[in-house]
Parts: C-alpha cells; sequence; structure tokens
C-alpha cells in the first residue's frame, strides 16, 4: 500500500491515461466533499426537523402548548379491558380504564388522578437521541470544508449512533420484573387505588401505544415447591409467579389492548429515511476510495 502523505509528483510514473483518469476522480470527490456532502446534510436537517416536530405537536397559535390526542383502546379478549388514553406529546395526561374481572363479570374503573400524569420515557429518549443528530449536523453548515472522507464517515457514523438508539427506544420497550412493576409509581397514579390483585403498564411498540393489565392471585404460604419467580420481561404469560413483602403472587390472567399512535408511526418512517441517506452517503465515498490508495478516505 503507498504511503497516504504522499503527493500525486511523489507517485511512480503513470501513463497518461491513468493519470487524467486520477486527476478527473479527484475532481469529482472534491465536488463530492465540497458540495454533495452538504446537499445530504441539508436533507438530512429538513427530514429530522420533521420527526422532531411530530414529538412536540403544538397546537395552531399556542407554540408553547401541545396539542392533547386521545385514544380509544380496544380488547380483541372479549372486551374485558376498555379505556381511552390522553395523550400530550410525551406525556400520559389521563388514562380511563374500565376491567372487567375474569370470573365474576364485576367491572372495575379506575383513571388517573388529576394531579397525575405519566411520562413516556420511551418517547422523551427518542425526542433527545433526534435533537443530538441535528445538534451534529448544524455543527458543520455550509461555510464548513470537509477535508476527507474519513471525516464524513466519523459524523455519519455519530448521526446514525443517535438515529439508530431513537428508533430502539420507540421499538424495544423495557423489560420490568413483577416486582418492579408492582412498585413501580405507575401503580400510585389512580384513582381508586389499585386493588392489590390488579397491575398495570403502559409502553410504547413501533407506533403503538400498549397497555398490559394482569390480575394476580395469592400464591398459599406453603406455596414452595413449584415457586420459580419469573425474570424481567416487557409482557408476562399467566402462571409467571412473583414475590413481594413476604406475599407470593401468580399472574391469573393477562390483557393487552394497543392503539396506533399515527405520529409515531411518521417518524419510525422519517428514521428510516435519515439512516439511507446517512448510508448512501458513506457508500459513495467508499466508491471513492476503492479507487486509489494513496490519499486517506
Amino acid at each position: 500500500m503507498l504511503n497516504p502523505q504522499r503527493s500525486l509528483s511523489e507517485l511512480p510514473k503513470m501513463s497518461s491515461a491513468s493519470q487524467v483518469e486520477r486527476a478527473v476522480l479527484e475532481e469529482e470527490f472534491n465536488w463530492l466533499l465540497k458540495e454533495e456532502v452538504h446537499s445530504v446534510l441539508k436533507q438530512l436537517q429538513d427530514v429530522l426537523k420533521e420527526a422532531s416536530r411530530r414529538f412536540s405537536m403544538p397546537t395552531p397559535g399556542l407554540e408553547s402548548q401541545l396539542k392533547q390526542e386521545n385514544f380509544i383502546l380496544g380488547s380483541s379478549t372479549m372486551d374485558q379491558v376498555k379505556g381511552v388514553l390522553t395523550l400530550q406529546g410525551e406525556a400520559l395526561t389521563q388514562a380511563d380504564i374500565n376491567l372487567k374481572v375474569a370470573k365474576s363479570s364485576q367491572v372495575l374503573h379506575f383513571q388517573f388522578r388529576e394531579d397525575k400524569q405519566w411520562k413516556l420515557q420511551q418517547i422523551q429518549d427518542a425526542r433527545n437521541h433526534v435533537n443530538q443528530a441535528l445538534q451534529l449536523l448544524s455543527s458543520h453548515d455550509d461555510s464548513y470544508h470537509f477535508k476527507t472522507g474519513a471525516e464524513v464517515n466519523k459524523l455519519m457514523d455519530a448521526v446514525m449512533l443517535q438515529l439508530t438508539r431513537a428508533r430502539n427506544r420507540l421499538t424495544t420497550p423495557a423489560s420490568m420484573t413483577l416486582p418492579e412493576l408492582a412498585t413501580s409509581g405507575l401503580m400510585k397514579m389512580f384513582t381508586p387505588p389499585m386493588p392489590g390483585d390488579v397491575m398495570v403498564n403502559f409502553y410504547i411498540n413501533l407506533s403503538k401505544l400498549c397497555l398490559t393489565v394482569y390480575q394476580l392471585h395469592v400464591l398459599p404460604p406453603n406455596t414452595t415447591k413449584n415457586f420459580k419467580p419469573a425474570g424481567s420481561s416487557v409482557l408476562h404469560n399467566p402462571g409467571a409467579m412473583f414475590e413481594l413483602n413476604n406475599n407470593r403472587f401468580e399472574v391469573s390472567h393477562v390483557h393487552k389492548v394497543e392503539c396506533v399512535v399515527p405520529w409515531l408511526n411518521d417518524t419510525l418512517v422519517f428514521f428510516t429515511i435519515s439512516l439511507q441517506l446517512c448510508q448512501q452517503l458513506k457508500d459513495k465515498i467508499s466508491v471513492f476510495s476503492s479507487f486509489w490508495n494513496y490519499r486517506p478516505f
């Protein structure tokens, strides 16, 4: 491999055709660094600003106030759980849930206390990653001159890392153990208070806002032979067991209901487009770097 620091004049004599080809390639590559990279950065900024706007969704005329959206939750399990969720940006500001108790047909009704709202950490984190990607892009304005392909690749890798993290936060809900769920702040959000044999969890999965309701029964104190505490999971199945405050519980019924949040779907599309733009630019640079190896790309 030739020394990257050597200039064209120091290279061994080449045919005139080869010299012309290299000169043309170098000119094209300089154009790529000076013009096309900034064109792609501008496209990326435009797309990610749209994504960022989806996360904040201001009410027209009231830029500081986020729009409230109501979503109706339906269930495929005999309508045992119904509800209406109110989403305002990253916060659930109201949840109104009806649960038909298995075996008794009794309907329990819960809603958020008026002084409470539940922050969806997944949305908050995804928005923060988008904003970090935008900061990386805005640090290289039109007047900035990229000197090597490696410099461009480094920026693209940093942007792609933030976008991948943003997407992963929406596509991969956090795993929780049943004791973590039972003692989470979410259980203190409701009026009337949740009974000891019911637990709930909210999370984002792709473009869906999901609610899972767990019904529990207490295991007899002498249940030791077959007791096996469940590990961490996004969704626990009936039969999962756990211990809390010297009591042992088993999940008897699980109800999962969900609704599509259209603007979350938009943001996932924007992430895909942005990642493709980054990769395409990296691919163009790799084409040039494969043509000659006397210069660091």
